[in-house]
């Protein structure tokens, strides 16, 4: 039984032209652009690895090697919350305790007596390095 084969999609066509002229300007065998390999892998996201490594005349391990990796993008920090506590009308006291957390554990408490409240600013920016 004679199996057929899909189309080559135009894209990838158009990418391969952009392959076999980056090969063309190159001697021997040069290092593929990551440019190049970005546009490998998005399409593969989009037609698969095998038609494209096949058309591109890529290694399938590597194509599929970026492609996994690029699948599963690194994780971004969750955008820091804000509260503001406001104390009703007639509540003084000189007595604070502020507590810093992120996910998964890094955490500091600030506690101190005293009119005057600290630089938040500055004391975040130093933690966010320490723990960074």
């Amino acid at each position: 039984m004679k199996s057929r084969k899909a189309p080559v999609p135009e894209s990838v066509i158009q990418l391969e032209r952009e392959f076999e002229q980056f090969r063309t300007t190159r001697s021997g065998r040069a290092k593929l652009p990551d440019s190049l390999w970005q546009a490998a892998v998005e399409q593969a996201r989009q037609h698969g690895a095998n038609v494209v490594a096949h058309t591109l005349r890529l290694d399938y391990n590597a194509l599929k090697r970026r492609l996994s990796g690029a699948a599963s993008p690194r994780q971004e920090p969750s955008p820091a919350s804000f509260v503001e506590l406001v104390g009703g009308a007639g509540a003084e006291t000189d007595e604070y305790i502020i507590e810093f957390e992120t996910s998964p554990s890094p955490r500091m408490r600030v506690q101190w007596k005293g009119a005057a409240a600290p630089d938040w600013s500055a004391l975040l920016r130093a933690w966010r390095e320490v723990a960074g």
